[in-house]
């Protein structure tokens, strides 16, 4: 069973940066293309980032684009995803997976943005 372990989450101020961090116990991490997804207090999970297993492609959901840069080390078997420029409506709990979400959730790790 894949362990997924998210890390890097906080409080932070509008305009803040925070830098998220997603360990994958999986040898084979370095062929699968990764996501960063978010779930706020009431809605559903949604998605914020994609990379390919080279880190040469990514996409953003639109409300992310510009202030959030998603990377990987597949040396490291870790994927990561910069913030910046936080907003408050950038508030939840961040989780990462494969794109088509096929490991076990990890507990993921919570951003919390005041205004």
């Amino acid at each position: 069973q894949v362990q997924l372990v998210e890390s890097g989450g906080g409080l932070v101020q509008a305009g803040g940066s925070l830098r998220l961090s997603c360990a994958a116990s999986e040898r084979t991490f370095s062929i699968y293309a990764m996501g960063w997804f978010r779930q706020a207090p009431g809605k559903e999970r949604e998605f914020v980032a994609t990379i390919n297993w080279n880190g040469a492609n990514a996409g953003y959901a639109d409300s992310v684009k510009g202030r959030f840069t998603i990377s990987r080390d597949n040396a490291k078997n870790t994927v990561f995803l910069q913030m910046n420029s936080l907003k408050p409506e950038d508030t939840a709990v961040y989780y990462c997976n494969t794109v088509s979400q096929i490991w076990r959730w990890g507990q993921g790790t919570q951003v919390t943005v005041s205004s």
